[in-house]
């Protein structure tokens, strides 16, 4: 018949003892009879085939087998008293995971710092992040792959959506140093972007494909990643939109240069899109996600500047 394997209790009771420096401290740490404590430790001594603690001195000193056991068990102690702790935050609604979209244009500086704060607060609940454009954000929310979305409001205009306004991203207009506008003095005029390859940010869900918002050239490349947006207006592949804060620091450094349109009744040289929380109407968050939407929104209200620059 095969040793009986040692339970969770006989370790608690060897790192009650290694703590308190004594069998009869742990005894009363864990409030139980010394008698109690000394048969726990023999019959884990029995299981594991060695001596865990030296006795022949006035206090009890782990061998050297107890040494090198003994990080093990304070292992074996964490994960399962993790998975209580787990067990019971689901039992009382606490969700198991949190999946999170994330607008690509959304500022991260903000959700970064959330996210810190939220580690600590649920331990037991581990973020899983997606990012998504336009209207491929708002469908991770509509399906049901994720529980809330940091959105941007246009794109998620849709009934089954539950939506608060959070804050607004400022879009400019670059080109690379190298492309023909960023040679030109002075503000653009609109007839001279008509003459370039501009590059548009496109919806992969054809979800918000038919919009477009600040297309001003009948030459496009569309694009469906910010990323590779990016990448390529810096290559000089074309003129168009980013998120001030995206570009900020290819400003600084002069890789990027910031195209000022001329202006016409009404025009302006950027964009302001408003970007808000949001969760489906017959799938609201538990205590976590709730959370997490609160307090990005308490961020966002004490320090707006966080999301402007990451």
């Amino acid at each position: 018949m095969s040793q009986p394997s040692p339970s969770f209790d006989q370790l608690q009771v060897l790192l009650a003892i290694v703590e308190a420096g004594s069998f009869s401290g742990a005894a009363r740490r864990l409030n139980r009879a010394q008698s109690a404590v000394t048969y726990a430790v023999q019959r884990l001594e029995e299981q594991l085939g060695t001596a865990l603690f030296d006795r022949a001195s006035y206090r009890p000193t782990l061998t050297e087998a107890g040494r090198t056991l003994l990080p093990r068990a304070r292992l074996i102690i964490d994960e399962m008293r993790a998975l209580c702790d787990h067990a019971q935050g689901i039992a009382a609604g606490l969700e198991p995971e949190l999946t999170v979209i994330v607008d690509a244009m959304f500022p991260m500086c903000a959700l970064l710092d959330a996210l810190r704060t939220f580690g600590v607060r649920f331990p037991t609940v581990p973020p899983r992040i997606y990012v998504e454009s336009l209207g491929g954000a708002s469908e991770l929310l509509l399906n049901g792959t994720c529980a809330v979305g940091l959105l941007l409001s246009f794109s998620s205009e849709f009934e089954l959506l539950q939506r608060q306004h959070l804050s607004d991203v400022t879009v400019i207009y670059v080109a690379a140093a190298s492309h023909p506008l960023s040679w030109i003095e002075g503000p653009v005029p609109r007839a001279e972007l008509r003459r370039h390859v501009q590059l548009v940010l496109s919806d992969r869900s054809g979800l918000t494909g038919t919009r477009d918002y600040g297309v001003l050239s009948p030459q496009t490349w569309r694009l469906a990643d910010l990323g590779a947006k990016h990448a390529m207006l810096k290559a000089g592949l074309g003129w168009g939109g980013m998120p001030a804060h995206l570009v900020a620091e290819d400003l600084a450094a002069g890789r990027l240069r910031r195209i000022v349109i001329q202006s016409e009744a009404g025009g302006d040289d950027f964009i302001t899109l408003p970007l808000c929380t949001a969760y489906h109407r017959d799938r609201p968050p538990g205590p976590a996600g709730r959370w997490l939407l609160d307090h990005l929104s308490e961020i966002i209200e004490a320090d707006p500047a966080r999301t402007t620059a990451d």
